[in-house]
This record gives C-alpha cells, sequence and structure tokens, in this order.
C-alpha cells in the first residue's frame, strides 16, 4: 500500500520535542518494515518548512536550513514516492470545495487531498483525521496528535 502523508506526520517524526515524535517514528517504521511505502505531495515540503521554523510551536525551532534539508531528504528517500498535480487535481479540489461548501481554512488539506486522490492514493497518514474524513474517499492511519 502507498500511504499519503500529512505535514502534521512529518512534523512530528522530525521534532525529537513533539510530544507524538516516538508514537510517529514507531507508526513510520510499521509502514515500512510491512513493504509499503509513502507519496508526497510537494506542498507538504512548504508546509513542513513553515511549521518546523516556528518559534511560535516549538521552543527549539529548526532554521530555513536544517528544515529544508530535512524536507529534501525526505522528497529524495527510496521509499517516498511523488504525488504531483495533475490534469485531475483542480477538478477535484474545486469539486470538494463546492461539495462540501468548504472555507478558506479548508483549502490546503482539500488541495492535498485533491493531489492524493488524483494520484489514486487511497490512504492518508495524519495527526487530523477530521480533514480527510469529509471526503469519503479515504483509508485514514492516525498518527498521533
Amino acid at each position: 500500500m502507498i500511504y499519503g502523508i500529512d505535514t502534521s506526520f512529518i512534523v512530528q517524526v522530525e521534532v525529537a520535542l513533539h510530544p507524538g515524535h516516538e508514537q510517529a517514528r514507531e507508526l513510520r517504521d510499521r509502514v515500512l518494515d510491512a513493504g509499503d511505502r509513502f507519496a508526497l505531495a510537494p506542498q507538504v515540503l512548504a508546509e513542513v518548512i513553515h511549521v518546523v521554523t516556528d518559534e511560535r510551536r516549538f521552543a527549539r525551532p529548526l532554521s530555513i536550513e536544517a528544515a529544508r534539508q530535512r524536507a529534501e531528504a525526505w522528497w529524495n528517500a527510496e521509499e517516498v514516492a511523488p504525488a504531483l498535480p495533475n490534469e485531475h487535481t483542480a477538478a477535484q479540489f474545486f469539486n470538494w470545495l463546492s461539495e462540501h461548501r468548504l472555507g478558506r481554512k479548508r483549502l490546503l488539506d482539500t488541495l492535498l487531498a485533491a493531489t492524493y486522490r488524483s494520484n489514486d492514493i487511497t490512504a492518508i497518514i495524519t495527526a487530523n483525521t477530521r480533514d480527510f474524513a469529509i471526503f469519503g474517499c479515504f483509508e485514514l492511519l492516525t498518527s498521533p496528535a
């Protein structure tokens, strides 16, 4: 199986001081030990860098350079496949915004879901399952909150 990964999961894996760090690392290892892989949309990389460098979220945030290196390592990892927006992504994005009457705070997650869906990804690992449950087409694996 290929699991699309949300920003929350990468943040948990990468930030040692995050309360869900150990559980997220164990989940990552379980997925890989089962022979499964990850899919990663490029917009997640920008959000990861944004979050892990934010001093309001973490007492010791990463520098931009350290965050870039970690994001780039995820992007280039052998067990991670890129999930790129394609000709179906925008249509799915607009469809879900309209169908579910989603507002501005749901734009990024909806675009991420549309990117994964248009790449035939049917499972997502996230700490925020409610962000993706509304679409009704993903198996959601919960990383620790």
